[in-house]
């Protein structure tokens, strides 16, 4: 296949153009680089069947030729209001890719006849009041709230792409995808576990915001893509869960990522400035990916730590 992959230089968007290269398809990526980065497509450069082009995808999208495939990450990601890469600090951004982006996006499987993969999160969720989430739960989101920008601009990602679906037609697949991890993610992300891994490699104590009790379930980079791989080539049209069911507290992955780099100052423990729509628990029900694309996480927390520290390690 021809495949057109937008935010194809962030973390997740990378190391999927390195697998479906690998599996014989070309791939041909659009990336404004506002929160993607260049260096994570630099061993592609040169490399038969890659293109690169900076663009902003909330502009009409043309691509030469025939595309097989459009596959939609493009999106500001992490929620830190800290980070000069999260969606609170790109709001109108994070609404224009997912928007506008999307429509755009669609519009080229539509011209194209491509089968069409959005990638949307486990955001659309909000604050779940069920647990584990399945995708047949509907959410509990603030729509004006702080994170607003990125959920809502998500959920109406899904609905435009199953408007496009029952509408036109398209070959649309939806992709809910939990926290992922691995290398290549920016170390000044301003999530967990780049926070961890930079402030344990410099000697430092990890901060924890209250008493670390939050949980999250991470995925490691590479179950991820094997996940959307599956679910490009297959007939699946209604939403699905990516993401790995083992819960772990904020806490527990401090310590961890402390005793995996042998870092001996401890935990630093702040007082939470909660956003009262961010989530205290997350793990995905991933019963319909199993079932559907046989696809479940094969890689260890502690093994894909190790290979993101070291990552880490390499890029100081």
């Amino acid at each position: 296949m021809h495949v057109l992959v937008t935010g194809g230089a962030g973390f997740i968007g990378s190391h999927l153009c390195d697998r479906l290269l690998a599996e014989g398809h070309s791939v041909v990526v659009l990336d404004n680089l506002v929160t993607g980065n260049s260096a994570n497509l630099a061993h592609l450069a040169g490399r038969e069947g890659f293109s690169f082009v900076r663009y902003d995808v909330s502009n009409f999208i043309f691509v030469a030729g025939k595309v097989d495939a459009v596959i939609h990450l493009a999106s500001p990601a992490s929620p830190n209001p800290a980070s000069p890469y999260g969606y609170p600090q790109l709001p109108i951004q994070t609404l224009k890719a997912g928007a506008l982006g999307t429509h755009n996006a669609l519009g080229v499987a539509r011209a194209q006849g491509a089968r069409f993969l959005l990638a949307s999160t486990s955001e659309i969720y909000g604050d779940p009041e069920t647990h584990p989430q399945t995708e047949a739960y509907w959410g509990h989101v603030d729509p004006i709230g702080p994170r607003s920008v990125y959920d809502e601009a998500k959920r109406f990602a899904e609905a435009i792409s199953m408007a496009y679906h029952r509408t036109h037609g398209i070959d649309t697949r939806i992709a809910r995808i939990f926290n992922t991890y691995g290398p290549r993610m920016r170390r000044d992300d301003g999530r967990a576990v780049p926070n961890f891994i930079t402030q344990a490699l410099a000697g430092e104590p990890l901060t924890v915001f209250g008493d670390g009790q939050q949980t999250r379930s991470f995925c490691y980079i590479s179950d991820l893509v094997e996940g959307l791989y599956r679910l490009l080539l297959s007939d699946v049209h209604e939403p699905v869960n990516l993401g790995n069911p083992s819960e772990i507290t904020i806490l527990e992955l401090a310590q961890l990522t402390n005793r995996l780099t042998g870092n001996a100052a401890g935990v630093r423990s702040v007082p939470e400035l909660r956003d009262a729509s961010d989530p205290q628990r997350r793990q995905p029900d991933i019963e319909r990916a199993l079932r559907l694309l046989g696809w479940r996480p094969a890689i260890p927390l502690d093994t894909g730590m190790r290979a993101t520290i070291e990552d880490f390690k390499a890029r100081r």
